[in-house]
């Protein structure tokens, strides 16, 4: 953990520039209690994680594999968020973001991939781009005599990043349209969702087998409309998907490529305790590969299967999710995550899990007098199709997994982390441990691969 706080300091040194656009917006976010107009919201994240692995052995070592020996990375954050009211019920939002640095191996190599900061992008060299540009309409279904929670007080959304605050009915529509991310609205579980401030696992911030829409970066275009009430809330959305697998850009042509999912979430109460179970729906049509096509042309023409080489118009990827989040106390929580989908065609965007299920457990610090501090603990396992095992048996490769060859066994993740803040500032470190067994369903290179962490976060 010295080496890794070392790499830490080092790797921030490095990046001194991002540090020089975070001060201005740390300073002001110590102020006590500026005033400011309701009708706007400023707010602004920087995170930084490094991770290193000692060396493990391996059978062999392919071009997507995670290496067996290699140094520590680190990936950086910063994102602006802007909001402003338009008029009653409207709202648009702004996040220009600054993102920099690498996961293992290219954020290769492991399905469930360790850092859920980093892109599988082709260079490590910090970019600015837009993150979010978007319009959202509130429609009340509820007059203001509604607006009351369960306890008697009125609702009242928090001003918190890309959320205004505003007293809000019981039940109401709303409606976004623009640039956004998908796990804003969809998958959302109050225990294992953000990797910035909770689990790092990619299979732990969202649901490893939702093949969600959105370019390298992680980000779409399109519409959400959503239903929102004490008893069940749903949401439904129609969004863009990349020209190409994992591709930078969107596909302009809907008939070409799109994406639609669905999502129904009912809210309940064991005695005192607050729980909900979510159940989702996705649908991409898009220009996949299918593997077994892979497969049978290669053993035609000779040679590993090449799915770029057989992509095919209408092609399609469906499945299902189920996320439960439940209280146990006021400062202990748990969750639940399983998912499936059809595993037939490639994966287009997120990461090549067919099948997944995890589950972990959650404790604020007031257990121990540091209520500002969590920690957690999850497992993960994953899976994927008899085709796609298939596929990549026969020496094809997926955007981000391919050994070359597969001896075929799920891959077992297990993660933990201790999220502590510092004084009174709004900072954040959290060391962070993952064990992976069977990195990318192999068993020629099970490890185990131990992963250790640091994350640095500020927010305001």
């Amino acid at each position: 953990m010295n080496y890794l706080f070392i790499m830490f300091v080092q790797s921030i040194a490095k990046h001194f520039i991002f540090w020089l656009f975070l001060f201005p917006f740390f300073a002001a976010g110590q102020t006590d209690s500026p005033k400011k107009e309701d009708w706007y919201n400023l707010h602004f994240q920087f995170t930084s994680v490094v991770q290193s692995h000692p060396d493990f052995t391996a059978k062999y070592t392919g071009a997507n594999s995670l290496l067996t020996h290699e140094k520590a990375q680190m990936t950086i954050t910063a994102t602006a968020f802007l909001g402003a009211k338009l008029w009653k019920g409207a709202e648009i939002y702004f996040n220009p973001e600054i993102a920099g640095g690498s996961g293992f191996s290219g954020a290769k190599g492991i399905a469930g991939f360790s850092n859920g900061e980093s892109f599988r992008v082709g260079s490590p060299a910090p970019k600015i781009y837009v993150a979010r540009a978007m319009f959202k309409q509130v429609f009340a279904l509820s007059n203001d005599d509604d607006t009351l929670t369960d306890e008697g007080v009125k609702a009242q959304h928090s001003d918190e990043a890309n959320h205004l605050s505003y007293i809000h009915p019981k039940k109401y529509l709303f409606l976004v349209a623009g640039k956004f991310c998908m796990s804003d609205y969809f998958d959302l579980n109050k225990y294992s969702h953000e990797a910035r401030t909770q689990f790092l696992n990619w299979a732990l911030m969202s649901n490893g087998a939702w093949d969600y829409p959105a370019n390298v970066r992680g980000y779409t275009q399109g519409i959400v409309l959503g239903y929102e009430s004490p008893g069940f809330d749903l949401r439904i959305s129609a969004v863009q998907v990349p020209n190409t697998a994992n591709g930078a850009d969107l596909e302009s042509d809907l008939a070409n490529a799109h994406n639609e999912t669905i999502e129904l979430e009912k809210k309940y109460k064991i005695g005192k305790q607050r729980g909900a179970v979510k159940l989702m729906g996705f649908y991409t049509h898009a220009p996949m590969g299918n593997y077994r096509n892979a497969i049978d042309t290669a053993i035609k023409n000779g040679g590993a299967p090449d799915i770029d080489a057989v992509h095919r118009k209408n092609n399609t990827k469906y499945g299902l999710t189920l996320n439960i989040q439940q209280d146990i106390g006021d400062n202990v929580g748990c969750f639940a995550r399983v998912g499936w989908n059809d595993g037939q065609n490639e994966t287009w965007a997120y990461t090549e899990i067919d099948q997944t299920a995890s589950f972990g457990l959650w404790l604020g610090g007031s257990l121990w007098k540091r209520p500002d501090d969590n920690f957690g603990i999850a497992q993960v396992v994953n899976g994927i199709s008899s085709q796609h095992q298939a596929y990549l048996r026969a020496g094809g490769y997926g955007f981000i997994i391919g050994d070359g060859y597969l001896n075929y066994a799920p891959e077992y993740i297990t993660e933990l982390y201790y999220n502590f803040k510092f004084g009174k500032h709004n900072l954040w470190l959290s060391p962070d441990y993952q064990l992976v067994i069977n990195p990318a369903y192999n068993a020629d290179r099970a490890g185990p691969v131990h992963i250790f962490s640091l994350r640095g976060h500020v927010e305001f």
